[in-house]
């Protein structure tokens, strides 16, 4: 069965900008979606911003693997109810892929814990990728280093929490270098934040970064069954259903099954 993905795009830019619209005349969420549908074990759809629930109504989640995320001029517009509702997801064991500007993204921010913030200029500068863990199932057929003509500088420091592994970092030709592929995991999903990107350039009909698009939907599907129920829940378990007996004594600040403080 295909890996069930979903392309989610703000769809600001190429609405607006007219650059953007000649280099993704589908949108950028639709061009990643069909270099994403050319591997046959790829099922990739697309949502957007304008849509009611921004594309993601629970039962639409429940039936995705695999979901991208690519914004930058609307995070705030996004729903804080979705956003809660995607985290979910992710806990469960859903895969997210987070692209580019969207290290700012409410769903990002919310699973790291971090401003997540970086240096940047918009100069139109060559990318150098160099692949930093040769044997990654994410770097899978890709020559040592790539490179992007033109694309923004991301640079140190990046306000994110140590990753489980770095599999790329960039060298832009104004210096800075910045770690620009990072896995994650959060509860029972696979995250992977991808650092090219930028709306004005090519970077999505690059050959290279398409082939890392797709390994990393491999590597972020988690075949298991979703964690069941809510994965928010913190029951108070009663003394009665210890595994192993034990006798109730010293003073207490909760009631026999009373909610936790959260």
């Amino acid at each position: 069965m295909a890996i069930r993905t979903v392309v989610w795009g703000e769809n600001v830019h190429e609405q607006k900008n007219r650059i953007v619209a000649g280099v993704y005349p589908k949108g950028m969420h639709q061009a990643i979606a069909d270099a994403l549908n050319q591997d046959p074990a790829i099922e990739a759809t697309t949502a957007t911003l304008q849509e009611p629930e921004h594309g993601l109504p629970a039962a639409r989640l429940a039936d995705t693997d695999v979901l991208l995320w690519w914004g930058h001029a609307a995070h705030k517009e996004v729903s804080d109810e979705v956003v809660e509702r995607v985290a979910e997801a992710v806990w469960s064991g859903m895969g997210l892929l987070v692209l580019h500007s969207g290290h700012f993204a409410k769903i990002f921010k919310r699973l790291m814990g971090a401003p997540c913030n970086l240096t940047w200029r918009e100069a139109g500068e060559r990318e150098r990728l160099w692949v930093t863990s040769r044997n990654h199932p994410i770097a899978a057929g890709l020559p040592d280093h790539f490179e992007l003509e033109q694309e923004e500088m991301y640079g140190e420091p990046f306000g994110v929490p140590e990753p489980l592994e770095t599999v790329f970092v960039s060298w832009f030709q104004g210096g800075e270098v910045f770690r620009s592929g990072l896995t994650y995991k959060r509860g029972a999903g696979n995250v992977f934040y991808f650092r090219p990107g930028h709306e004005t350039y090519p970077t999505y009909h690059d050959a290279n970064v398409q082939l890392v698009l797709k390994n990393a939907v491999k590597w972020a599907h988690n075949p298991a069954a979703r964690v069941q129920g809510d994965v928010t829940r913190a029951p108070n378990v009663p003394v009665e259903q210890a595994l192993e007996s034990i006798e109730e004594r010293g003073p207490k600040l909760h009631h026999a099954g009373e909610e936790g403080l959260r």
